[in-house]
């Protein structure tokens, strides 16, 4: 039996696993091996889920600003201004005008003050400014409520200052503020004013924290209220039934949530017709959720429906149009047809590009460019692909410098793409040029210049310099064990990597075996027993086993690789 081809360049499903664990935020194309043809999206979470995009429509992205938590139709908001630092204070939510004739309205006026008040400082960059607003005025809410006043205003002025602190990222703060908000709507009746855009918004933070058990009973509540109050058909409904479908797929309850996505999408034909541009949230939804789900026709005729309706409303050459075409290219290359992919992403590429739609830096563009890039890879098409990875890198190099972080990103994926081709000796360049920028900006042990450590380790493996890519492996694995535990899974695919390096320098097998035996546990645990991670492992235990003489042991493993093998149904090359 010959040595098993153990080290390939670095994959892009390495890639994935390994980012999430060391926290980086960038984001690569590093498919090395034959895809499944799919298009992963950046997050727009706070927490970073490597190269997982999450692809936004623009008039629908305000991913980071206190709107996204506001339905314009239903929410009123708040007001009141800081005198701390120099700055103006005026009077709080609780020094209410003494003239007012109207009560509550006059209240609702001032919380759509302080809403704006809110939303101005934090778009003109004075966050500051807007944390001692919300502080000044949840001093004076926490003092009226330990005189014993808990009732709707305290809620939404709570709410507000929650939806505050979510724009700034202060989400220690929303935590401990929709509490508190609980407990003082839990008494309320359904009756009372305000209520169900209170309920709406806290859906829509404790869905944000990823706090999903707590969001759907909000959501509920909301929409229960709402029914109750005009209707199952009205267009109020649509944002409650919204989170809630949210929600259902984030906790992989995928059935219910599509039909959830039904009923708004029924809502709101009845309510405002079949090519009203509301239909674009709930069909994106319902879209992405499919095929999540692996039911990508329907996806497509989804993403399909959206761009007729952008088409019709604004002209094909409109920027809307190119970003709606950007999502059916996402379904078509889940559907396999990889060329019609390309050909919409190119097409939409040009359209948002004539149209001004968004700056050649926005991260959007950069993602889509970044999304054809690799498709053009997976069909062969590689040298166009890094003409658009090269794109990537001399606007991002423009726009911020040649030092700058950011470059680190298309560094390395232009360097999977020329390991791709054989050309190592260019990726060496580009990987020693990422890992200096990234040691400059994060200094040596930072665990995340680890990974284009271990891409230059496997790139100098290729051009056969094994002492520095074992030294590089070993000094990679020691940032890692001290950053996250000797049983992490960085350090298992730092060890992997290391293996692989030392097999060929002539190392001990026994040894080689006992580190593998400890990738194979640490992949059990993280990926499970059955995952395809494991059966490549494997593959190499049972190789050792059999150079050892261990007959009995690797009888047994060989039966579970063999089962194994024919799960993934595709042979190990030996």
């Amino acid at each position: 039996m010959a040595a098993p081809i153990f080290l390939s360049s670095p994959t892009f499903t390495t890639y994935r696993t390994i980012q999430a664990s060391l926290n980086l935020n960038s984001r690569c194309w590093l498919r090395t091996q034959k895809p499944k043809l799919l298009l992963y999206m950046v997050p727009a979470t706070p927490t970073p889920t490597v190269c997982s995009r999450q692809f936004m429509f623009k008039p629908y992205a305000a991913v980071n600003s206190l709107e996204t938590h506001v339905s314009t139709h239903q929410n009123k908001a708040a007001s009141g201004v800081s005198s701390q630092n120099g700055f103006h204070r005026s009077k709080t939510l609780f020094d209410k005008a003494s003239d007012s004739s109207d009560g509550m309205s006059d209240f609702e006026r001032q919380l759509q003050e302080l809403f704006n008040e809110v939303k101005t400082l934090i778009t003109t960059g004075k966050e500051k400014d807007a944390v001692d607003l919300l502080q000044a005025n949840y001093e004076a809410v926490k003092e009226q409520m330990n005189d014993g006043s808990k009732g709707i205003e305290e809620a939404a002025i709570l709410d507000v200052i929650a939806l505050g602190y979510t724009a700034v990222g202060e989400f220690k703060s929303v935590r401990s503020l929709l509490d508190v908000i609980s407990e003082v709507i839990d008494d309320l009746n359904n009756d009372e004013p305000l209520l169900d855009s209170i309920l709406v918004h806290m859906g829509s933070m404790y869905s944000n924290l990823g706090e999903f058990a707590k969001s759907l009973p909000v959501n509920q509540r909301a929409t229960d209220i709402l029914e109750n109050r005009h209707g199952k058909n009205s267009v109020v409904l649509v944002t409650p039934l919204l989170g809630i479908a949210k929600v259902l797929s984030s906790t992989g309850k995928a059935t219910k949530a599509v039909d959830i996505y039904h009923r708004v999408i029924r809502i709101l034909e009845l309510n405002r017709g079949v090519e009203t541009e509301d239909l674009v949230v709930p069909l994106f939804g319902l879209g992405s959720l499919l095929i999540k789900e692996g039911k990508v026709t329907g996806a497509e005729n989804s993403f399909i429906r959206i761009l007729n309706i952008y088409t019709k409303l604004y002209g094909e050459n409109d920027g809307r149009v190119g970003l709606a075409m950007c999502s059916l290219a996402h379904a078509k290359c889940a559907k396999g047809n990889a060329n019609e992919a390309i050909d919409l992403y190119k097409k939409a590429l040009q359209i948002i590009k004539d149209a001004s739609y968004m700056p050649l830096d926005d991260s959007m563009m950069e993602n889509m460019r970044i999304d054809l890039a690799e498709l053009l890879h997976v069909v062969g098409r590689g040298r166009e692909g890094r003409e658009l990875l090269e794109e990537c890198l001399l606007i991002t190099e423009k726009r911020k410098g040649k030092d700058d972080p950011s470059l680190v990103t298309h560094y390395l994926n232009l360097a999977a793409s020329y390991s791709q081709s054989k050309d190592f000796v260019t990726a060496e360049r580009l990987l020693r040029t990422s890992l200096e920028i990234m040691k400059r900006a994060d200094g040596p042990e930072n665990p995340s210049i680890t990974f284009p450590m271990l891409h230059l380790a496997v790139t100098l493996y290729h051009l056969k310099q094994d002492e520095e890519a074992e030294k590089i492996a070993l000094e990679a694995l020691h940032i890692r064990k001290k950053a996250f535990g000797k049983d992490s899974l960085p350090v298992g695919e730092a060890l992997d990597c290391l293996v692989s390096i030392q097999s060929r320098l002539g190392k001990g097998e026994a040894e080689l075996l006992e580190q593998l035996e400890r990738v194979l546990k640490i992949q059990e645990r993280e990926f499970g027993s059955e995952s395809e991670e494991v059966m490549v492992t494997l593959n190499k235990v049972v190789f050792y086993l059999d150079k050892l003489g261990k007959k009995d042991k690797k009888f047994a493993l060989q039966k579970r690789l063999s089962r194994l093998q024919m799960k993934y149904k595709q042979s190990v090359r030996y």
